[in-house]
């Protein structure tokens, strides 16, 4: 009897990790891993930070070989040779060798297909200019690095404000250029609300970035008159000119998925290619992770497109496991992420408003500024957290947190509470490790539960920064309770002050025939004057994340 055969299309991290499982649960199986590019398993995520110097040897991206994966996993890695057709009937795949053009068949008994996704090119005129580059794999940054190396670039125009763009605007920064960054929508990393992505605008802006924002590209051109630029003149849409020696383009990804279209392979919505729970493709001998999927998003339930290692390395195991009979389930993603942009880490998991509006689901949002650990421990920085959640069961929705310190455990143990379906409730019962050093005996995360249901119970009710600009003008009194000394530091406009700690005594001072919002610099000394002011009859809000939410946004009129 032959053997069975698993052939995987891909590697990097869906493909490598199915093909290493399938071996783990079948010893006498033929594996077979094609990847059309030069090396099967590499860490892509790490590529901005080799083109900056960080990672300083090329080496330490390659995870696995070709001959390693052999060696300790008995797998037939064939690089550099593309699957260029499937024929589902006879289980049969065609392949070309890419540095010969030698062709051939390999049958399979199944097929997983994790064929990534392919860097967005949108039709702009130029687009394909000499110095224009993408960073999906290691030639793309060697070739940024050559291009570099000689030191005539010394401006570099990053287009799309996403994971990568963002990345390597850092590192080309490393690396002592000067970098502008264009992203065509009002805000950079769209994974974000505007009001947490206003934190990354401020430390682009504070590392010598420039940003342009909600200005799209149109053309990418030859330098005219005085102009010099190595690589192409950004022509904006509002015909401003960037002079560029290095362009690179981080517009995003679609999934690659010519091989599944012309297999007749089911499709969504999205253009990635459409899978069941056990990530079996229509064709029930073809399974699909990665990049090129579509899942659903666990809190809208909508599909979606996350083009994501952690996902795709776990959609791997799954679709190994149920071709060797043991049902597993890939049930959708949080969409959970993290990145570092020079002195901050912005993370989220979960929904944001704007999904969360498109998707018809109600939602309460809270935003507090918690230190990343003991006060009076040196070194502390306020985290900027926000918490979303269902307003009349609790139950966490998503969360976003920027700041300087602690936000990657904080965003994981919300994630984990996402995934365990917890409410805002149970947040403020989680025991999580304190010492002075790592976190408070009331840490962020039981600090953003406490807010939230002290806002459910009725203990207070919230405003938000985005009502400030309409507040102001009305009937509305704009309480400041902060210190002197914070005052001295900036205050909104028309706000009236009276420090917390004198409140209770000018009580008499203050309009019982007005509605008051109340704000200290981050929320919870305003909880506190809300808590006093209610008790005697007023009407009164919080403005939830106080005046360094409201600060970092002023000026825009919406979320």
């Amino acid at each position: 009897m032959s053997k069975f055969q698993l052939v995987v299309v891909g590697g990097v991290a869906g493909g490598a990790s199915a093909a290493a499982r399938a071996r783990r649960r079948c010893e006498t199986c033929e594996i077979t891993v094609f990847e059309r590019g030069p090396h099967v398993s590499f860490a892509n995520c790490g590529l901005p930070y080799f083109v900056g110097g960080e990672i300083v040897h090329q080496d330490s991206l390659l995870l696995q070989t070709p001959e390693s994966l052999r060696a300790r996993f008995n797998l037939d890695v064939r690089v550099r040779t593309e699957v260029v057709a499937i024929d589902r009937e006879a289980r049969t795949v065609h392949v070309r060798e890419l540095e010969t053009g030698r062709t051939y068949s390999q049958t399979f008994d199944a097929l997983i297909l994790s064929t990534g996704s392919s860097p967005l090119k949108p039709p702009i005129p130029g687009i394909d200019r000499p110095g224009h580059f993408t960073v999906r794999n290691i030639p793309d940054v060697e070739q940024i690095n050559a291009w570099v190396g000689d030191r005539t670039s010394d401006r570099a125009v990053v287009v799309g404000g996403g994971y990568i763009g963002l990345e390597m605007a850092e590192q080309l920064r490393r690396r002592g250029l000067t970098v502008t960054v264009v992203e065509a929508l009002p805000q950079v990393m769209a994974p974000l609300d505007a009001d947490m992505a206003a934190w990354l605008h401020a430390e682009l802006a504070a590392n010598g970035v420039a940003l342009h924002l909600g200005n799209p590209v149109a053309a990418f051109v030859e330098p005219q008159g005085s102009e010099s630029a190595r690589a192409s003149v950004v022509v904006l849409k509002n015909d401003q000119r960037l002079e560029a020696d290095l362009v690179v383009l981080g517009l995003g990804v679609r999934p690659e998925v010519s091989l599944a279209r012309h297999a007749g392979l089911e499709l969504g919505t999205l253009g990635g290619i459409r899978v069941n729970a056990h990530l079996q493709t229509s064709d029930p001998r073809i399974w699909a992770v990665g990049d090129a999927v579509e899942v659903r998003d666990r809190v809208t339930g909508v599909w979606n497109v996350i083009p994501l290692a952690g996902p795709a390395n776990r959609q791997g195991r799954v679709a190994a496991d149920n071709i060797f009979g043991r049902s597993s389930t890939y049930d959708g993603t949080w969409g959970t992420a993290v990145l570092r942009l020079f002195g901050l880490t912005a993370a989220c998991t979960g929904a944001n408003e704007r999904s969360l509006r498109k998707a018809g689901i109600p939602y309460q949002a809270l935003h507090l500024h918690p230190g990343s650990h003991a006060g009076y421990y040196p070194g502390a920085e306020p985290i900027a957290i926000k918490l979303l959640f269902a307003p009349d069961t609790g139950r966490i929705l998503g969360a976003q947190a920027v700041g300087a310190e602690g936000v990657d455990k904080r965003i994981d143990v919300l994630a984990t509470a996402l995934q365990g379906g917890m409410t805002v409730h149970q947040l403020t019962d989680l025991e999580l490790a304190y010492a002075p050093p790592f976190g408070s005996a009331k840490d962020p995360v039981n600090l953003a539960g406490m807010a939230a249901q002290n806002a459910l119970n009725g203990d207070v009710t919230l405003a938000q920064w985005h009502e400030i600009t309409h507040l102001v003008p009305s009937n509305t009194l704009i309480l400041d309770v902060r210190r002197p000394d914070e005052i001295a530091q900036g205050a909104i406009p028309g706000s009236v002050h009276v420090p917390l700690d004198q409140l209770r005594s000018k009580l008499d001072q203050l309009p019982r025939d007005r509605d008051i919002v109340v704000h200290c610099q981050s929320g919870q000394r305003s909880y506190f004057a809300c808590r006093i002011l209610a008790q005697h009859g007023f009407r009164v809000r919080n403005l939830v994340g106080g005046y360094r939410t409201w600060r970092m946004n002023r000026g825009t009129a919406s979320p």
